[in-house]
């Protein structure tokens, strides 16, 4: 059994129940053993704009607790994601960063940096790492439906960050949704952001985003939509009646995580993948 550091973040343990609950379920299926790194803390990201090398300090520091380890890294937050994998490429890239970096992460905390090691997001780690072959033998009950794709923004962007699928066309999750015997296809909002990084600002603005593209994916007649970023569980599913109200429709549309798709297709009991506690129509389970 492969072990793998899990990195959830702060969103995921803190809101988004399902989406840690499913990917703890479905895992051991896989030979994979999640380790869970004792006194990690927040990526970083928040601060970018105010603080650089806080940012990378805090990046870093999770990437050597995970590498004291000698593990790989699954974080399943597409922004964390971006953070760690971005730090890991600036420290690699200049060599005076690098060492203010690991000079701070040794003298105050006794953490040593390599930056050795892999991260991986749901999509690659599923499509790239375990692959279709494998996930298509533990279906035992095909999904058969009609699934959207909302690969969220930093799923897919920025492409020289090294992202877990291509930002112009990314096919991962489709690919992985017909092995699981659903249905799906493009639609023309399929990379539009769900509005998530306009909720503290403008959040008239963020609710709009929301509705619209959820309303273009129930336009289309789907049944489901399949996510794999906490910021798009708020938007898409828990913010989902409110979305709707902002833009004047009633929608009515089943967001899953592709981990809680999965966990169905393997026929795991719906309580076990958190899929009571999403806020979304669960009607096409019924």
């Amino acid at each position: 059994m492969k072990k793998l550091g899990l990195y959830l973040g702060c969103t995921i343990p803190t809101e988004q129940y399902g989406y840690e609950m499913s990917i703890r379920e479905i895992m051991p299926e896989f030979d994979i053993e999640l380790v869970d790194l004792e006194n990690a803390s927040c990526c970083g990201a928040p601060l970018k704009s105010v603080n650089l090398i806080m940012q990378m300090y805090l990046s870093a520091r999770n990437i050597a607790i995970c590498e004291s380890k000698g593990l790989d890294m699954y974080t399943p937050c597409p922004q964390c994601h971006l953070s760690l994998t971005e730090t890991k490429n600036r420290l690699k890239d200049s060599e005076k960063l690098r060492e203010k970096i690991v000079k701070e992460l040794r003298d105050y905390e006794g953490l040593k940096y390599k930056g050795d090691l892999n991260i991986y997001h749901t999509v690659d780690l599923f499509y790239d790492k375990i692959g279709l072959d494998v996930i298509k033998k533990k279906v035992k009950k095909p999904l058969e439906w009609n699934i959207a794709c909302h690969y969220g923004c930093q799923t897919v962007r920025y492409s020289d960050a090294g992202r877990p699928d291509i930002a112009e066309h990314p096919s991962k999750m489709e690919k992985i949704i017909k092995v699981l015997g659903g249905k799906t296809q493009d639609y023309s909002e399929k990379l539009n952001c769900c509005g998530a990084p306009l909720m503290i600002t403008h959040k008239e603005s963020a609710l709009t985003k929301a509705g619209e593209k959820l309303k273009a994916i129930q336009d289309r007649n789907f049944d489901a939509t399949a996510i794999v970023c906490p910021f798009g569980g708020r938007m898409l599913d828990s913010k989902q009646e409110k979305a709707g109200s902002t833009i004047g429709e009633k929608l009515d549309m089943p967001v899953f995580y592709l981990t809680q798709l999965i966990g169905l297709a393997m026929d795991k009991e719906k309580n076990k993948l958190g899929i009571d506690l999403n806020l979304s129509s669960s009607k096409v389970l019924s």
